[in-house]
């Protein structure tokens, strides 16, 4: 028989029992829908954190530290210091590492807690000290709004969108504002943690939040304060050993909004050029380097951030590091171990879906050896007119197959709007935290035809019984039977 015929015969046997043969679709289309959904999931998370950590570029830089330090503790939060074997990184260091082949950027890490006063708003945040050269690299290549530092001791500032929600400010699109001292400040005073609720929130045009000036509030030893605290006591003592300094700057960029995703380490609290930050008071030690680092360590920084020109230095560049006594951390170290987690992920969440098609699978055989039954008779009168054992096995394969490409297809729709759905629930309770919109499901071209395919092959597989029982109908008795 042409193929042509079987496919032709195959539907009519199918619509004849319309009813049957649609319900056993849609368990096929239900264990694909799930199977299609669960496995997007994985890529979609997957394709996610990889393109957040190139576009950050976090697979060309490492952080180099005092000393060596296992990865996964630094994930885990159990880092020991080992005695003795703290090197300091100073200027001479960074100068030093800057002239390893293949280095682009490479400055200290200096970051510390502040107080900003915005207007009469005000919340608790970090600061970090970024050099103006930093401009021609993601993410500063793309800020929303504003622009970058022009030189390293601009008296500026840009701020987090998230540290505008703490101050109960939200950006607006397209509101023309009166700019200078506008609304920004205005609508009553908001400290750390007030604005979170959407419905606290402020929306302000980013003219009124771009060219204003803001107070950065610090932490100083006070000499008097420390003296009174050292010889009395500091139960006794009236005068805390900390008094606050003020440094005002100007807003003059807003941060692009976290991802969630391999978002860029820069991302979040306010940024100021280095020269800038060099002349804002503050403690004398901000991490636990220069805390517990040598006594004739002065003036070294926690960490150095850099750069390398393509993910192939970074291996060279790493070598030359270590040489050199410091320790190396770098998310590319765990590139393969990302790559594992995420297959063993896929294969979990591609269960979940194969566990439904097989139930699915279930119901093909259970509806087509009920048409072998109701059509014993027809199959008896095909044999007695020349018809075939493999004719007959073919007929069934092509009804099991046609059920497999109609699951496959609509299994696919039925996917793709539960993701669609699952995804605007998902950013809907992730926007009110500051968060951009993300896509956490992708379906790519393999799955959608891999879901087809797998679908046809479990429908096939499951017509085998079928087909060869009705292949093996006696003619003869076939048709006595009524």
């Amino acid at each position: 028989m042409r193929f042509g015929d079987l496919f032709q015969l195959s539907l009519e046997n199918l619509w004849r029992t319309r009813l049957r043969s649609s319900l056993t679709t849609l368990g096929v289309v239900i264990g694909i829908g799930v199977l299609v959904s669960m496995v997007s999931f994985g890529t979609g998370i997957q394709k996610n954190v990889t393109e957040g950590f190139r576009e950050s570029d976090l697979f060309t830089s490492m952080e180099v530290l005092p000393t060596e330090i296992d990865l996964e503790d630094v994930m885990s939060g159990n880092i020991e210091i080992p005695e003795g074997e703290i090197r300091p990184l100073g200027d001479e260091a960074v100068e030093a590492i800057r002239a390893i082949p293949g280095v682009e950027v490479a400055f200290p890490e200096v970051r510390f807690p502040v107080r900003i006063e915005f207007g009469e708003r005000e919340a608790r945040t970090h600061l970090r000290a970024i050099p103006s050269l930093m401009a021609d690299y993601r993410p500063f290549t793309d800020l929303p709004h504003g622009r970058f530092f022009e030189n390293d001791d601009e008296p500026s500032i840009i701020l987090s969108q998230r540290f505008l929600r703490n101050v109960g400010i939200v950006v607006a699109e397209g509101l023309e504002g009166s700019g200078g001292d506008g609304g920004a400040a205005e609508g009553g005073e908001a400290s750390a943690g007030e604005g979170e609720d959407e419905d606290e929130l402020v929306a302000v045009p980013v003219d009124s939040i771009l060219g204003r000036e803001v107070e950065v509030v610090t932490s100083v030893l006070d000499a008097s304060g420390l003296l009174q605290a050292l010889t009395q006591g500091m139960s006794r003592a009236t005068d805390m050993p900390l008094r606050e300094e003020t440094v005002t700057l100007t807003v003059i960029g807003i941060q692009p909004q976290l991802t969630g995703f391999g978002g860029s380490r820069f991302l979040g609290g306010v940024l100021v050029p280095t020269g800038t930050a060099e002349g804002i008071p503050r403690l004398g030690f901000t991490s636990i380097w220069e805390a517990l680092g040598p006594s004739d360590d002065a003036g070294g920084y926690p960490s150095v951030y850099v750069r390398v020109k393509t993910m192939r230095d970074l291996e060279t560049v790493r070598e030359a590091v270590e040489e050199m006594g410091y320790g190396v951390v770098a998310i590319a170290d765990q590139l393969e171990e990302f790559k594992r987690n995420f297959l063993i992920m896929d294969a979990l969440l591609g269960a979940v879906g194969t566990v439904a098609l097989i139930i699915a699978s279930l119901g093909i055989i259970n509806t087509m050896v009920t048409s072998i039954l109701e059509r014993t008779r027809e199959i008896g009168i095909m044999k007695a007119i020349g018809g075939s054992e493999g004719d007959i096995r073919k007929i069934f394969f092509v009804e099991a197959a046609t059920i497999g490409v109609l699951g496959g297809v609509f299994g696919l729709v039925l996917g793709w709007v539960v993701t669609r759905i699952a995804n605007v629930f998902a950013n809907h309770y992730l926007r009110p935290e500051g968060f951009a919109a993300v896509d956490f499901f992708f379906i790519p071209l393999w799955l959608i035809m891999g879901a087809i395919a797998f679908a046809v092959a479990v429908s096939l597989l499951a017509g085998v019984y079928p087909a060869v029982r009705a292949a093996r109908v006696d003619p003869v008795q076939a048709l006595r039977h009524d």
